[in-house]
């Protein structure tokens, strides 16, 4: 018994001042995506490193991945029927797994001028992410729409778990969708932001797939809001949502997967400290 006291006493310090360091030092929970314009040009990718230095000090040991043009095209060509060359992806992304039971969404302001954090945060929400530290910056002025496909490449690169395409394809939809409303409709970006989330919450909630139905719930909303749509707004805003509620049950799933891979990892590290006292 008193073996098992002081092996208690000893695991709950060992947690208490051990868990922060090694859980914070675990460099497969932080990576990093560089568009590939931007990698590939020294002064470009020195300008991302030093913004992302601010934030972490395991930029060196990160994981890293290059996101092309063509990954953004596999998305973007079905979407907004944009294609990218390999001189037109800037965008770029850090996330940090590292003891985030919530989203956190940073966006380098100064240089991504469209898509704000709470824009990120809710396509991040739609694909069922709802941890990690995310921050995305450029070298240079860009909207940031690039930047989602590689910040869901972080959590692929870091989980081992796929993000099911179609989910991919909804919650880039929604970023792309946004950012043209704002562009072409002056609206607030935040306030837009806050708009399809209130609406995306009712229709999932009620299970709401009838097309006039979820276009009157966005003239609705928008207007309790006092955000001016047009009638072309309100088309693409009532697309994104359907296809969003439409790829939930796949959502939910990956949701479910990441977080047993995320709870996996962080209690891997309580087996081992068991097991030091033979308790395991």
């Amino acid at each position: 018994m008193r073996k098992f006291t002081i092996g208690v006493i000893l695991l709950v310090l060992i947690a208490a001042f051990v868990v922060p360091t090694v859980i914070a030092g675990d460099q497969s929970h932080v990576i990093v995506t560089y568009g590939e314009t931007t990698y590939n040009n020294h002064d470009y990718k020195n300008i991302v490193d030093n913004y992302f230095s601010k934030s972490t000090n395991l930029l060196s040991s990160a994981n890293v991945k290059v996101i092309t043009a063509s990954d953004v095209n596999k998305i973007s060509s079905d979407i907004s029927h944009n294609t990218y060359n390999s001189n037109q992806i800037l965008s770029c992304a850090l996330v940090d797994l590292n003891g985030y039971n919530q989203i956190k969404v940073d966006v380098d302001t100064s240089k991504i001028n469209t898509i704000t954090p709470s824009m990120y945060q809710s396509a991040l929400e739609s694909a069922g992410i709802t941890k990690g530290h995310v921050i995305v910056t450029s070298p240079v002025s860009a909207t940031g729409e690039s930047a989602l496909a590689g910040v869901m490449n972080c959590y692929e690169k870091a989980t081992n778990v796929t993000i099911p395409k179609e989910v991919q394809a909804a919650a880039n939809n929604e970023i792309v969708t946004e950012a043209e409303v704002v562009n072409n409709s002056n609206v607030d970006p935040d306030k837009l932001s806050n708009t399809v989330k209130e609406i995306k919450d009712e229709v999932i909630s009620k299970n709401i797939t009838n097309p006039s139905d979820v276009e009157k719930i966005v003239k609705e909303t928008a207007q309790d809001n006092g955000v001016n749509l047009t009638t072309e707004d309100v088309d693409k805003i009532a697309d994104s949502v359907i296809q969003t509620q439409s790829v939930q049950d796949s959502a939910n799933h990956y949701k479910q997967q990441l977080e047993k891979a995320l709870g996996n990892q962080d209690q891997s590290f309580f087996d081992w400290i068991l097991s030091i006292f033979g308790f395991n």
